[in-house]
């Protein structure tokens, strides 16, 4: 899946999508829950929480 595919199925653009990959962006919550639903992975799967 492309960062563009990704970023259309979850409502976001690709470089957001590249800027979350990047570590230089934080999601929005409701985006990182829809991230989650589209790789189909519990939302503490595919995010980390680095205080």
């Amino acid at each position: 899946m492309t960062q563009a595919e990704l970023g259309e199925r979850v409502g976001v653009t690709r470089q957001t999508i590249a800027a979350v990959e990047s570590g230089k962006y934080s999601p929005t919550l409701e985006s990182a829950f829809r991230i989650a639903e589209v790789f189909g992975k519990p939302l503490e799967d595919v995010f980390r929480w680095e205080a």
